[in-house]
């Protein structure tokens, strides 16, 4: 199935990085019938398996009951084997192969047992091709883009790295976003990564010099760990947390991530947060997966414990999608951290679906951002990213936000309102915005 399916779904993520609708729509349904087949089949293994086990009516519910335990087994193993071992290590296709492999040999020993063997060895040609198949399709690129120079799966991403324009770019799953990108020449690149590091001006009177530590939550290529390293200095000591390794690897390799002043943590972000004992200037949250952040880091309880890893003027900054006319997610967002922080900044990335969101310790006010701004400007040992940053942050500031629903650990409907928002956007034509 994987090899029969890869030109559909290729046509399907290019669709998408595309936002041709009726292709993507296409390429829907023959995936959905693609699938429909193999477990519908699949489906009649175990009720078949006991029509043929069962001579004796008074055993059907005994026989009935070890096939479905054994059932309920390969479903608990299939389950975790192939997220935890297969596809980290051989990727998604093998993993297919791999598992229908042992589905078509459990068959024909089955054969070999209780039937003609002679009928059981003429079948034997079925392995044989699944593996040459595999084998002639190993090494097949996954998704064709355009500058594409690297690709791979891990556990949790497709990951991809793309050349444009002397642009090394990152991107991840279906190609909407780029999540780190890494130019030799410039530092400034219009998104979100820089703004992490103007969150401390709105605090007065404040200087580069007063920020010593930063923690990331979604450190991804660390796009966002080298501009703050560049506006702050070399002595900043940064903790970067992410999630998966694969990523933190592509980082080293080909974003140059390679910082003295950058601790790479892998794991998840709000369980080593909780862990440390350590406090931080900044905490920057971009744990972002286009366009859904992860519930467990948009709660009252998160930010409550972002709050105690903060120093007493400390800030966190949390990169957050919109979509044109609709701010619920970003209103919810504020609401929340408003119950643990006095005051909350609210910034929109011009040309993109991105907003950052300032929550300060203390009480602090947008004039306090532009009098540092005014301040640090004209003085030539600044260094030139940090006044382009702040410029950008200040002449994109938003007047407040509308209170709503207080997100928790208990109840965060996070993925109900991204689904609806990302509905809305589209039945409105909002595709062309992207385009």
């Amino acid at each position: 199935m994987p090899y029969v399916a890869v030109p559909v779904l290729r046509s399907a993520a290019e669709a998408f990085e595309a936002l041709s609708v009726g292709i993507l729509a296409g390429s829907f349904i023959v995936v959905l019938i693609l699938f429909i087949v193999p477990i519908t089949l699949l489906g009649t293994i175990s009720p078949y398996a006991i029509r043929l086990s069962v001579d004796d009516a008074s055993k059907a519910g005994q026989i009935s009951g070890q096939i479905y335990a054994v059932s309920t087994l390969g479903s608990f193993i299939g389950t975790f084997l192939p997220t935890l071992i297969f596809i980290p290590t051989i990727g998604t296709r093998l993993t297919f192969a791999a598992f229908g492999m042992i589905l078509l040999l459990t068959a024909l020993l089955g054969l070999w047992r209780f039937t003609n063997r002679r009928e059981a060895l003429k079948l034997t040609w079925m392995p044989v091709l699944l593996a040459l198949i595999a084998a002639l399709f190993a090494h097949q690129s996954l998704k064709n883009s355009d500058g594409k120079v690297y690709e791979t799966e891990s556990e949790y991403n497709y990951i991809q790295v793309q050349e444009v324009n002397g642009f090394t770019l990152l991107r991840l799953n279906d190609g909407q976003g780029v999540h780190s990108i890494y130019h030799p020449d410039t530092l400034f690149y219009n998104g979100p990564w820089e703004q992490f590091s103007a969150g401390p001006f709105f605090y007065a009177n404040r200087s580069p010099d007063d920020i010593h530590s930063m923690a990331i939550v979604g450190l991804a290529a660390g796009t966002a760990a080298r501009q703050a390293t560049t506006i702050y200095g070399a002595d900043l000591q940064i903790d970067g947390y992410e999630l998966d390794p694969k990523i933190a690897e592509v980082g080293y390799e080909y974003f140059h991530m390679d910082l003295p002043n950058l601790n790479v943590i892998i794991g998840d972000g709000r369980l080593n947060l909780d862990r440390s004992a350590k406090q931080y200037d900044i905490i920057a949250v971009d744990a972002y997966r286009p366009p859904y952040i992860p519930p467990h880091m948009t709660t009252l309880e998160f930010f409550t414990l972002c709050a105690s890893r903060l120093t007493d003027d400390g800030v966190l900054t949390l990169n957050v999608g919109s979509t044109p006319g609709d701010r619920r997610l970003i209103d919810g967002l504020a609401t929340t951290m408003a119950q643990v922080f006095p005051s909350i900044h609210i910034m929109d990335i011009p040309g993109s679906l991105n907003t950052m969101l300032f929550a300060t310790k203390q009480e602090t006010a947008p004039e306090n951002f532009a009098a540092n701004l005014l301040r640090l400007a004209p003085d030539p040992g600044q260094n030139p990213l940090l006044v382009t940053v702040m410029s950008s942050t200040y002449a994109n500031l938003k007047p407040g936000y509308k209170t709503t629903t207080v997100f928790t650990d208990d109840l965060a409907p996070i993925e109900w309102i991204v689904n609806d928002m990302v509905v809305r956007f589209v039945l409105e034509g909002g595709l062309e915005f992207l385009q």
